[in-house]
Parts: structure tokens; C-alpha cells; sequence
């Protein structure tokens, strides 16, 4: 026969193990509400990672959206003097390109100099013209608390700084803010002490030939040169002929359109897994939330819909279509046929009006930014975990008053049988001395 199993204690009951064992039963609804509580937070994190998918996708649609930015001509230039950059209307062909001139801001320095920039006073009072703007001095400046003062006037159109052009020789130089023949200025110096020479750098126009014929540009980026082609100078070289092609541009559009795919498959991927861990029961999970299913519906529809009245209307005929697991994927055959023979057609599909990606960046800000459908599904999650907070103090306010008075109950228990242990004792010992006599 086994020995019968006891709490051990004084008194062979050990009230603190039932006192715990009472409060841990009493405390389930408590415990649910703080597992409760914590699913809660856990869907906030994984709302912000759905916002974190969201915004990559609507990045990604920015990119395509517009029709300045989705090109499908490319420019290449035989030389790193000339930049080519291409937007919508760029039409295929070739070009010569001269550089004769780089567009060069004025650059005007003082021949008056000082030993320091902070120290020594090298004007008083009086008044310094720079393009026909005064700056009027109140009293003794250095040469940059002069700087200082010319950098402070409104539509100066100059920035002066100080120049350390030699051991203990501090010059005041003056550079237009803008390049170009008409971004020249004059400087009369009212200041004694503070004088000027020639220019050392003269303003100028950046001057080309573009196929034999000369152009001239304030800067050195000659915009829409032609339709849709900008080209950009950075060395000047009468005696060298520069090769500019235009030519239709797959790899270059076909990045973008990855980049979608991408984003656009993470985000899938992201759904999916949410609605199986809900299906598995994940507190954290946001699988069974509307937005989730709302966004995959409104994408997959623009994304298979038709858009526009051109030859092509629809994604898939250019390439951009749907596997049977429901993620994009890229047909590069099919695309950079679209590219070369419909070109402007697939332009409008993507980035004109009505086009499929204006469409999508709709659909995206709706869930996007301060007033969005995931923000405001995170503002409902932190007013239910904050009345959550106060339930949780209730409870445990009660179970602290539940502990103690159990606690003093059972501390009078123990004390009535250490009372009930003594007599039975003392009458032990007095029967004891009873069977003596």
C-alpha cells in the first residue's frame, strides 16, 4: 500500500502552495486578457510591415506613373562630356555634338586683402553695389562679417565667401548664383579698403553644334533639345565630334517594370502567409482584416483590366502577366517586342491618362500616409489595448485583494490546527500517564 501523499508544512498542508494554485485559477480570465492584449500588439507590428510592402509597391508604381519618367528610347553618348537623358516623345536616331563652350558663372575676388577673416576690420560704414543691390554697412566689418552681410540681402544673386589665397592674405570672392552671359554682375565699392579688379572667372553660355547647327543654353543642360532628349555638358572641345544615339530602350523601362514585380510579389507573398497563420490560429496575424483581401482584389483588377483606347491595352499584352499561384512575372520575349514596334503605345498604357499605374498609385494612397486605411487600422488597435489597460488594472486590483484575504483566512486556518496539534499532544501525554497508574 503506497504512503498517502501530503502537503508538507507544520501542519502537513502547505497553504501557500493551495493559496497559489487558487490564484493561478483565479487569474485565467486576467491571463487571457493579457495574451489578448498582446496579439493586439503583435498586429500592429505586422500592420507595419504591410505598410513597409505597401510603400515599396507605391514606390515602385511612382516610377511608372508618370509619363515623363517612362521612356522607352535610350540615349548613348561616345563621350562622358556629354550626358543624354530621354522622356516622353524621344524618338529614336543619331547625332553629332561639338561642345565649343561650357556655361561658366562670374567669379569676382577683391584685390584688397586682410591678415585674418575674423579679426581685422577692413570696412566701415558705407555702401558696396553688387548688381545693382546695396549693401549697406552701420559700421566696422571684417572680411566675413562683410561676406556675412552680402549673403544676408535679398536678391543679391551672389555668394561671397572668403579665400585664403596666401600666408596671412584673405580675399572676399563673389560668385553669381546662376551660369550664363546673363547671370553677369558689377560690384561698385562704396568701402574704402575694399577694391576689386577684373573678373577672374568670365560669365559665359555653354555653346554647341548639334548636328552643324549652333545652340547656345544659360547652363550647362540644353533641355529638350529636341523632343523628349536633354543633353548635358561638362568639358568643351572644339576639335572633337561626340556620337549621340537614340534607340529604343527595353533593359532600361524592363527595370522598373521588375521593380513593380517585385514589390508587387512581396506584397502577395506577405497576404498569403498572413491568411495561413490565421487560418492556424495566430493572435498576431492580420490575415482576416479587410484591408488585406480589399487591396489584393482592387490590385489584381487594374492590374488585369483594360486601360485606355490604344493598340495595347492591357498589361498582359506587353508582357506583364500572372502566373497561376497569382504572383507577376515578366515575358522579356514578349516586352521587348512591345518596346520596339509599340513604344509610345505601351508609354500610354503605363504612365497616360487613365493608365494602369496612375490607377494603382490611387489605389496605394488610399492605404498610405497619416489619414490612410493602415493607419487607421493601427489607431483601433491602440484604443482597444489602451481600454485593455484599464481592465487589466481592475483585475489585478481585485486579485491583490483576493490574495490578501485568502492569505488571512489561511493564516488563522494554520493557527487554529498549530492550537488543535498542541491539545491533541497534551492529551496524548495525559492518556499516557492515565495507563500508568
Amino acid at each position: 500500500m503506497s504512503a498517502p501523499i501530503t502537503f508538507s508544512g507544520f501542519n502537513n498542508i502547505d497553504f501557500n502552495q493551495i493559496l497559489n494554485a487558487i490564484m493561478q485559477q483565479a487569474r485565467a480570465p486576467l491571463t487571457a486578457l493579457e495574451d489578448r492584449q498582446k496579439a493586439l500588439r503583435n498586429q500592429i507590428t505586422t500592420f507595419d510591415t504591410f505598410g513597409t510592402n505597401v510603400s515599396a509597391l507605391r514606390a515602385a508604381a511612382d516610377g511608372l506613373g508618370d509619363l515623363s519618367s517612362v521612356s522607352t528610347i535610350a540615349g548613348i553618348s561616345s563621350d562622358n562630356a556629354v550626358s543624354v537623358s530621354t522622356s516622353a516623345g524621344a524618338a529614336a536616331g543619331h547625332f553629332d555634338v561639338i561642345v565649343e563652350e561650357i556655361a561658366r558663372a562670374q567669379v569676382t575676388v577683391s584685390t584688397s586683402s586682410a591678415a585674418d577673416r575674423n579679426t581685422t576690420v577692413v570696412a566701415g560704414a558705407g555702401t558696396i553695389t553688387i548688381g545693382g543691390v546695396d549693401v549697406v554697412l552701420a559700421g566696422n566689418v571684417t572680411m566675413q562679417g562683410l561676406a556675412d552681410a552680402i549673403n544676408a540681402t535679398e536678391g543679391i544673386g551672389v555668394n561671397a565667401s572668403v579665400l585664403r589665397t596666401g600666408t596671412n592674405t584673405y580675399r572676399l570672392a563673389l560668385t553669381s548664383l546662376e551660369t550664363g552671359a546673363a547671370s553677369a554682375f558689377t560690384v561698385a565699392s562704396g568701402l574704402p579698403g575694399v577694391t576689386f579688379g577684373t573678373n577672374a572667372v568670365e560669365a559665359s553660355d555653354a555653346s554647341i553644334l548639334f548636328n552643324n547647327v549652333p545652340i547656345t543654353s544659360a547652363s550647362n543642360a540644353f533641355e529638350d533639345i529636341m523632343t523628349g532628349v536633354t543633353l548635358t555638358v561638362s568639358a568643351a572641345d572644339a576639335d572633337k565630334t561626340i556620337s549621340v544615339d537614340l534607340a529604343p530602350d527595353a533593359e532600361g523601362l524592363s527595370t522598373k517594370v521588375q521593380a513593380f514585380i517585385d514589390a508587387y510579389n512581396n506584397l502577395s507573398k506577405f497576404a498569403s502567409a498572413q491568411r495561413a497563420s490565421a487560418t492556424a490560429g495566430d493572435g498576431g496575424s492580420i490575415g482576416r482584416e479587410p484591408a488585406l483581401r480589399q487591396l489584393r482584389n482592387a490590385l489584381r483588377s487594374e492590374l488585369l483590366g483594360a486601360h485606355g483606347t490604344e493598340i495595347v491595352t492591357k498589361l498582359a499584352e506587353v508582357g506583364v502577366e500572372f502566373t497561376a499561384a497569382g504572383t507577376l512575372e515578366l515575358n522579356h520575349a514578349v516586352f521587348d517586342e512591345a518596346v520596339a514596334t509599340h513604344g509610345d503605345e505601351l508609354r500610354s498604357l503605363f504612365a497616360g491618362a487613365g493608365g494602369v499605374f496612375p490607377s494603382v498609385e490611387t489605389i496605394l494612397n488610399e492605404f498610405t500616409g497619416s489619414s490612410g486605411v493602415i493607419s487607421g487600422a493601427k489607431e483601433r488597435l491602440n484604443r482597444q489595448i489602451a481600454s485593455m489597460d484599464s481592465q487589466i488594472t481592475a483585475m489585478q486590483a481585485r486579485l491583490a485583494l483576493q490574495r490578501s484575504a485568502l492569505q488571512r483566512e489561511f493564516s488563522e486556518a494554520d493557527a487554529a490546527m498549530a492550537r488543535l496539534n498542541g491539545q491533541s499532544g497534551a492529551l496524548g501525554t495525559f492518556g499516557t500517564s492515565l495507563g500508568g497508574l
